[in-house]
């Protein structure tokens, strides 16, 4: 029988498939460069990443980008709009410096998960190993399962949700980033401490959870860590000064 020829709604809902075992990761980053505004390639699928590093990094258009694999460092880097799901694991720095979108690990992330980050959401299904979310400029993160130590180090605005265990130095030197635990911390860095949780933060955490797809979990369950603030040296009547 003769193919049948697909409709141009069909193809334009097909998605553009690069697979990297025939395609060079240049040329899938460059692709993904060069959509403009209003491109109907609003959907991708990258097959055999086998550990690349820095797949998809500068994506800047609200595309669906669905990776058949486990990636290297830096996936999804600098991301501004983009929706990326690892269908695997990632390797250091996945989401790093990300700006808007979303990004969705299946599997484990390793070290500084979401560093830098001044936007958009970062979930990690798995485990989240050391400075997860160091110095978080704004980005919101939640790891279903644990999280390595050193944790959020001069965490600066955001949130990060964590549903397991968070290991020693939680915090360490945070500024105004908010951080909630469902399950234990190895201990807390410096000038982090316990904070009371009110409805706002109730509410709050109960949206990011909603966003990231967690069910049958309350964020009563959680605790909430943030700054002391006793590190603060900044005055204002000394601007000029600095």
């Amino acid at each position: 029988m003769p193919a049948t020829k697909l409709s141009k709604a069909a193809q334009d809902n097909a998605s553009r498939v690069f697979d990297l075992d025939v395609s060079s990761l240049r040329e899938l980053n460059q692709a993904l460069h060069n959509l403009t505004p209003g491109s109907n390639e609003t959907a991708w699928e990258v097959l055999n990443p086998k550990g690349n590093h820095s797949v998809a990094v500068g994506v800047d258009q609200p595309v669906s980008i669905d990776v058949r694999g486990s990636v290297g460092y830096y996936c999804g880097g600098m991301n501004s709009g983009g929706a990326i799901t690892v269908h695997g694991s990632a390797g250091p720095g996945v989401g790093e410096n990300m700006m808007s979108g979303s990004i969705t690990v299946k599997g484990d992330a390793s070290q500084y998960a979401g560093a830098t980050g001044k936007g958009g959401l970062l979930v990690i299904e798995g485990n989240a190993s050391s400075r997860c979310g160091i110095s978080m400029k704004g980005i919101d993160i939640v790891v279903h399962g644990n999280i390595g130590h050193m944790s959020a180090f001069m965490a600066q605005s955001g949130n990060l949700v964590v549903l397991g265990d968070a290991g020693d130095a939680l915090g360490d030197s945070i500024y105004e980033a908010r951080l909630f635990v469902r399950g234990e911390v190895g201990s807390l860095g410096a000038d982090c401490i316990a904070k009371e949780m009110r409805p706002e933060h109730l509410e709050l955490l109960q949206g990011l959870l909603d966003r990231a797809g967690v069910t049958g979990v309350k964020p009563s369950e959680f605790k909430r860590y943030g700054s002391a603030r006793t590190l603060y040296n900044f005055n204002i009547d000394n601007a000029d000064a600095y």
